[in-house]
């Protein structure tokens, strides 16, 4: 794979943090499939994704992604992060999430997202 994973990772992981859409999707395929908790059966296409997110984007506080771990697959990479939250009353709470990421070239053709509540990060 020709992708530096852990630089590719990065690099879209602040672009979540960074709440950055245009940004974000790039790193999706035309045809990417997304499924996360709240879209459990998926999204097909860059144009669905842009859509989710917006909306998204807008009604979560700031959200803090640091990559953790990574693992490269033969079509891509799973990779274990740690999001901090951010309340309006400045209380913070924490995830631990997990991305499986296919890839063809250096664009996102699945993305499928596993998350839990943490109490602390590590």
């Amino acid at each position: 794979m020709s992708v530096d994973i852990i630089d590719f990772n990065a690099r879209w992981l602040k672009a979540w943090s960074d709440k950055n859409v245009a940004e974000l999707v790039m790193f999706y395929s035309q045809d990417t499939v997304y499924c996360d908790p709240s879209v459990p059966n998926g999204l097909k296409g860059r144009e669905a994704l842009r859509g989710y997110l917006t909306k998204l984007f807008e009604s979560t506080p700031p959200m803090n992604y640091v990559p953790h771990e990574t693992w490269a697959t033969h079509n891509g990479y799973a990779g274990r992060w740690y999001c901090t939250i951010s309340a309006a009353d400045g209380t913070k709470t924490y995830m631990r999430g997990f991305d499986l990421v296919v890839l063809k070239g250096n664009e996102i053709t699945l993305n499928e997202v596993y998350v839990h509540p943490v109490e602390k990060l590590p």
